[in-house]
């Protein structure tokens, strides 16, 4: 693949600038571009169903971002040149169209999104019924494009409008109504008050189309309108404003719980009735106490980067096992699929950026799905006497957390980046109270005792980008500063990285 087809790869999704006039920032997701990643989307599916593409059904969605309509119609309009029948499901959310695909039996569907990143920027992301594409995947498709390579056209083609989305919610409706089964089972949501923070991006739906109908007060939901250009905060439960917003929300009016989505809501996170946070390392943790309540001795897979006291929380109080990998949520949820398949019972997947893919659920990042099952669990709680919080009271938490990205100046980075990791994971093995982990599986990752830091580093390479992330944690004040200062000891002799 040349540079310019390249330039739009972003892991397993395709992104690029689709707004024109912001400083710094050229339009290369073009009409033409965008026509031709279709091209090369309809070739790839037509090679891996086996089908002409008259035979081939497909839907098409997109999140509240300012170019998604006019993207939509090029996409749409692209698909029925092809003769394909084509579902358009107007704004909706990322998860929404992998269970079209199911409950619509399409061959496939295109989202259009690029989720929490700038209002200028847009992409496409594809399913299949096997789920979202893999990286291989997405680099044919953009071969396909560059290549010209082309299935053959045929006339018939359509577009019919669906309302899907209402589908989708009567499917979150009815699995509330199904696992409290309050007295009232058509309104089991009555009494509690819940604030839903969409950021303006297209999880709106969820205040009025699922909580509301099922008998929660949402008064003091906020940005629940979808506006492209995101006026009040980044919509990203890793954002400390959007966090901010919602937490504010939450103590405001007295709510019982809080709920914040991303732009097209495969994550999501939460806040307590006390206005803590559960996002994160938390919000791993009340997922894996959601999931392995009938699985004892299941497994969870995270990414890379989440606490000790996570993984003393899932195994010594859950009675689960922790299996650390890769950042990246996709890597987490086919690692968790790998396992399975392995004979290994893993129930969830969860990164800590708020992805998180439950076995029961297709192995689909869902947030909307996710906070369901919170929403699902407090209203349980309830009948005890409890409250959400009381799932990870036991939970230890660092007293500090930084992270670290250093630039790799090097032009091979990942040859760079790989050389520093197993330099550092020498060094370390020789250095008196550094404590090399056993279950790391990215980067190095080093424990140190009480006077030594009292915590961890992570170092490992950015997926996609020259930099290598530094995560520190430590469980006394000024810790992360005595772990930095040993680490800096190393990095200051590498070369190929810049250090400040």
């Amino acid at each position: 693949m040349n540079s310019y087809w390249s330039q739009f790869k972003s892991g397993t999704d395709i992104r690029g600038v689709a707004v024109d006039g912001v400083e710094g920032q050229k339009v290369n997701l073009t009409d033409e571009s965008i026509g031709a990643i279709t091209d090369g989307f309809v070739k790839w599916l037509c090679d891996k169903t086996s089908k002409k593409a008259c035979e081939l059904t497909v839907a098409v969605g997109r999140d509240s971002r300012i170019s998604g309509p006019h993207i939509m119609e090029i996409v749409e309009n692209v698909l029925k040149s092809y003769g394909i029948k084509v579902f358009e499901c107007g704004l909706a959310s990322t998860p929404s169209m992998f269970m079209a695909v199911i409950d619509m039996k399409c061959d496939g569907s295109v989202q259009i999104t690029a989720s929490h990143h700038p209002f200028y920027r847009n992409g496409l992301k594809f399913f299949t019924k096997d789920g979202g594409l893999e990286s291989e995947d997405i680099t044919a498709i953009l071969e396909n494009a560059e290549n010209k390579s082309l299935a053959e056209k045929y006339a018939g083609g359509v577009i019919e409008t669906v309302d899907y989305m209402s589908q989708y919610c009567k499917h979150l409706r009815d699995m509330i109504c199904r696992e409290v089964n309050a007295d009232n089972y058509e309104k089991p949501l009555e009494g509690f008050k819940i604030v839903v923070d969409a950021g303006n991006g297209a999880g709106g739906f969820y205040a009025d189309e699922v909580l509301e109908k099922l008998g929660a007060d949402t008064s003091g939901s906020q940005f629940l309108e979808p506006d492209g250009m995101f006026p009040n905060h980044i919509p990203n439960p890793e954002d400390k404003t959007a966090m901010k917003f919602i937490t504010e929300a939450v103590l405001r009016n007295n709510a019982d719980l809080g709920v914040i989505f991303d732009t097209d809501v495969d994550r999501g996170g939460a806040v307590d009735s006390k206005g803590n946070e559960i996002n994160r390392n938390r919000l791993v943790a009340i997922a894996s106490a959601i999931a392995l309540e009938n699985i004892r001795g299941g497994t969870i897979v995270t990414d890379s980067t989440t606490s000790a006291g996570l993984k003393i929380f899932i195994e010594n109080e859950l009675g689960g096992k922790h299996h650390r990998f890769k950042r990246g949520y996709k890597n987490v949820i086919n690692e968790a699929i790998r396992l399975n398949k392995e004979g290994v019972d893993c129930p969830l997947a969860i990164e800590t950026s708020g992805h998180a893919a439950m076995r029961e659920n297709y192995f689909l990042d869902d947030g909307a799905y996710l906070c369901t099952k919170i929403i699902i669990k407090m209203a349980q709680l309830r009948k005890e006497g409890k409250d959400i919080s009381d799932l990870t009271a036991s939970l230890k938490e660092p007293v500090e957390s930084r992270e670290i990205r250093f630039k790799i100046t090097d032009e091979d980075f990942k040859a760079t980046g790989n050389r520093i990791i197993a330099e550092l994971e020498e060094y370390a093995a020789n250095q008196k109270g550094w404590i090399l982990a056993d279950d790391s599986r990215e980067g190095v990752r080093v424990s140190f005792g009480e006077n030594d830091g009292n915590g961890w580093f992570l170092l490992r390479l950015s997926v996609h980008d020259p930099i290598m992330p530094l995560n520190i944690e430590s469980d006394s004040a000024g810790g992360v500063d005595i772990i930095l200062s040993k680490l800096m000891t190393f990095l200051k002799g590498c070369s190929g990285i810049e250090v400040k």
